[in-house]
């Protein structure tokens, strides 16, 4: 009882943490009896002391605490105040871990610093049942390795989905950049004065057509990555419900449904004076679908980390786009009956001959964009113009701010998975070697 005799003496109480010492009165911490401070108060031998804290020096009555000294300052502060903020240069979760050792309450923090370490372990939380839905995927794939039929699927698998997993996944991602990169140049010069004339030339002389060639061994390569990556899906169901594989879809059958309409006759009978109304629709529908080739550039997503985390961006942003459209579409319906209404009263130049059309001028204003076809042309509509104008630069820069530290978060979380991905297959790949 020699300590319980010396603790009724002493008013105050000395702390040292991490070197840093903190003199606190046990009036103070009488008010939190569920903390680990006060439950020092009640120990009444060395051996119960040692189970609190790390050390305790008996001539100075010091206890020690081998803890974070910054993240127990805050807690003092609290102690002393009663408000809990979080630290800006210290991980949220490791302060969490810092308050249950001290036995304070999470709810203790103030509202906006509760929100972001909630917000913290739920992104925590999500990316532990990924990683775990990851493994079990990955260990499922390692158990079916032992056939030589798993053994083939897996590595179809990482060949298509994974270019990191190894050269054959190098080869197959660039043959596909590069096939992607050619088709979108061999669509741009196709149409060229140049060799639109030579391409009729060739047409009717019944001699092979480049481009054509160009297209079909393009074609040729893009239908067999489809067939792959069909094949090498455990879901076929879930396969086609990706956006990327829609793209992929898309984008080939143009090229086989102008083979089944039969592409060149249609388009000879459609340059015919004489030519049907039917083979002029169904030549529009042709033009119409190989202009749809231009998104093969959409599958370049799959090995951009950049383009997927645009895609991502747009997917968690899509309230603030939609907040974005609705500013925009009661800017614009405001100051277009504004513009022509000082327009149509000053009586100098009728451009704006309706509100209608007077939508494009505030559409082309407000985005900042001016073409300058549309001009107003007297002081009050030179004064709504201008209006218009800073009120668009509002609008646009309200939700730049939040876009940008989404596109950010989305960027680095998209890195930190594909190398807990690649960390995970390597770990698997060694631990089936050692077997």
């Amino acid at each position: 009882m020699w300590f319980g005799s010396s603790m009724i003496i002493l008013r105050d109480v000395m702390i040292n943490v991490g070197g840093s010492k903190y003199l606190l009165p046990w009036s103070t911490l009488d008010e939190f009896p569920s903390s680990r401070l006060s439950k020092l108060k009640s120990c009444n031998s060395y051996e119960e002391i040692t189970q609190i804290c790390d050390d305790y020096d008996e001539d100075t009555h010091e206890f020690f605490f081998d803890r974070n000294p910054s993240a127990f300052g805050m807690i003092v502060s609290f102690l002393a105040a009663g408000k809990l903020m979080l630290l800006h240069n210290m991980c949220v979760l490791s302060f969490q871990e810092e308050l249950k050792y001290w036995g304070i309450a999470e709810s203790r923090l103030e509202n906006c610093c509760f929100q972001k370490l909630f917000q913290k372990v739920e992104e925590l939380s999500e990316e532990h049942k990924e990683d775990e839905l990851q493994r079990a995927k990955l260990m499922a794939c390692a158990q079916k390795e032992e056939t030589k039929y798993g053994r083939f699927m897996n590595n179809l698998r990482d060949m298509v989905e994974n270019p990191q997993s190894g050269l054959p996944g190098k080869i197959f991602a660039c043959l596909s950049i590069l096939f992607v990169a050619t088709t979108a140049i061999s669509l741009c010069v196709s149409t060229m004065p140049d060799l639109r004339e030579e391409e009729d030339r060739v047409r009717m002389s019944y001699l092979p057509n480049k481009s054509r060639m160009n297209e079909t061994i393009c074609v040729a390569w893009f239908s067999l990555e489809f067939c792959l990556r069909f094949i090498q899906a455990k879901s076929k169901c879930q396969f086609f419900k990706g956006p990327l594989n829609v793209i992929d879809f898309l984008a080939i059958s143009p090229y086989y449904i102008s083979l089944i309409m039969g592409d060149d006759e249609v388009l000879e009978n459609d340059h015919r004076p004489s030519g049907s109304s039917y083979f002029e629709k169904v030549g529009l529908v042709l033009r119409v679908l190989r202009a749809l080739r231009i998104l093969y550039v959409m599958r370049l997503a799959r090995h951009s980390l950049g383009l997927q985390t645009i895609g991502l961006t747009v997917q968690r942003c899509a309230r603030e786009f939609g907040l974005l459209m609705l500013f925009l579409c009661v800017a614009i319906t405001l100051f277009s009956p504004l513009v022509y209404l000082a327009e149509n009263e000053s009586g100098k130049v009728l451009e704006f001959t309706s509100i209608p059309a007077s939508y494009w001028w505030a559409i082309i204003s407000m985005t900042t964009v001016g073409y300058g076809d549309m001009v107003p042309r007297s002081v009050p509509g030179q004064m709504v113009a201008l209006s218009s104008i800073l009120s668009g630069i509002l609008i646009m820069a309200f939700p730049a701010t939040s876009i940008f530290h989404t596109f950010s978060h989305s960027y680095a979380e998209l890195r930190k998975r594909h190398k807990r991905l690649h960390a995970q297959l390597t770990r698997i790949k060694m631990f089936l070697n050692v077997c």
